[in-house]
This record gives structure tokens, sequence and C-alpha cells, in this order.
């Protein structure tokens, strides 16, 4: 009875065994098949995800490198035109060529140098001397003034009398260079020529008014 109890002791022990390996596979299967189907999913998943790569940077351009400072070429004039005629000129081509005939050269003689030029004239001077004006005139006016003593007396006579003329023409001073023997006339003499007598007066040589002396004699005469 013991004996036997221990065989389905056994026996049972086993049973639990097998049935836990059966389940343990079934679970691994169905494990696996759920992995497997769930990878599938995720793979088909994966494989219709459309993926988009981003485009590549275009590189930046490096700019141009500086162009050497260098001074412009000079301006390259064209070559003139050049004409170029289509038939030359007939050349007369003679046998004999006479020869040249000499150069005479005559060297002129060298002039003689110009003479210096004369000075120049001197102008003409325009100096005079004093000279009467209207002298007939205050000649006889002073005549005419016949001292008053002298007339009582009936004294006559001739006064040589030398005055000097300023640059406006009039007597400026009067002297007595031969007296008539009355004092009477000789005063009167001096006194009409500074009243009466006019002139023109002397000239320099430029023909400017200058001072300058005149002499006369002057007849005390009773009619």
């Amino acid at each position: 009875m013991a004996y036997a109890d221990q065989q389905m002791s056994g026996n049972k022990i086993i049973a639990i065994i097998i049935v836990a390996l059966i389940h343990i596979a079934i679970g691994y299967v169905l494990v696996t098949g759920l992995a497997y189907s769930a990878a599938k999913k995720l793979v088909e998943r994966v494989t219709t995800v459309d993926i988009e790569e981003p485009e590549p940077e275009e590189p930046e351009e490096e700019p141009p490198p500086p162009e050497p400072d260098t001074a412009p070429p000079p301006p390259v004039a064209p070559p003139p035109p050049i004409n170029v005629s289509v038939a030359p000129p007939p050349i007369q081509v003679q046998s004999v060529i006479p020869p040249p005939a000499p150069i005479a050269r005559v060297v002129p003689p060298a002039a003689p140098p110009a003479p210096p030029a004369p000075p120049p004239p001197p102008a003409p001077s325009q100096a005079r001397g004093v000279s009467p004006k209207n002298q007939s005139s205050w000649a006889r006016r002073i005549q005419e003034n016949y001292p008053s003593r002298a007339l009582r007396e009936g004294t006559e006579g001739t006064v040589g009398v030398s005055v000097t003329v300023n640059a406006e023409g009039r007597v400026s001073a009067c002297s007595v260079t031969s007296s008539s023997g009355d004092s009477s006339l000789d005063q009167a003499a001096c006194t009409g020529m500074e009243r009466y007598a006019r002139f023109d007066p002397a000239l320099d040589r430029d023909g400017n008014p200058v001072t300058g002396s005149w002499s006369t004699r002057i007849t005390y005469q009773l009619n």
C-alpha cells in the first residue's frame, strides 16, 4: 500500500513536470509568435515611413581675390592708315645722267654795325626878354603928367630910367640911370613908370614867365 502510494506520488510529480514543460513550450511558442508578428508589423511600418533627407548645404562661394593695384595700360594709338596705290607711277629712266651743276656759294659781306642813334635835339628855347605892351599909350600918359613945379618954372629935360618887371608884367622897382637935372622930372618919370607902364614879362627856356628888367628914356617937353 505504501509502495503503491510512493509510485503514484512519483508519477504525479513527473506528470506535473511534463505539464509545466508543455505550458512553458506553449508560452514560448506564443511569445515568440507574438514577437514575430510584432516585429513584422514594426518592419512594415518602418519601411513605409518616408524619410526626408536634408538637402546638402551648398558651400559658400569664396570672394574673388583682390585685383592687383596696377596702373592701366597706356592707350595705344591705332597705326595711321597706309595708302597703297594700286599702280605706281611710271618711272622715267635716263640713259645718261648729266652731272649736277656746282652750287655757287656766295657769302655776302658782313653788314657794318649801325651807327648809334643821335641824341634827340634839344627843345627850342622859349626864353625872351621883357617887351613893352602898348608903349605909346602909357608913355604919352607919363609925359602928360607934367610936374607942376617944373611946369611953372618952364623946366624941360630927358630922364633915363631902368625898371624891374615882375612875372605879371608890372613894374616892381624903378631907378634913374640918367638925370634930367631936375629932381621933380626924375621923380615924375619913375612914378609914371610904376603907375602906367605895362609889359609882357620875360620867359625862361621852358616858356615860364620870370622877372626881368627894361630901360628907357622919358622926355619932358613944353609945347
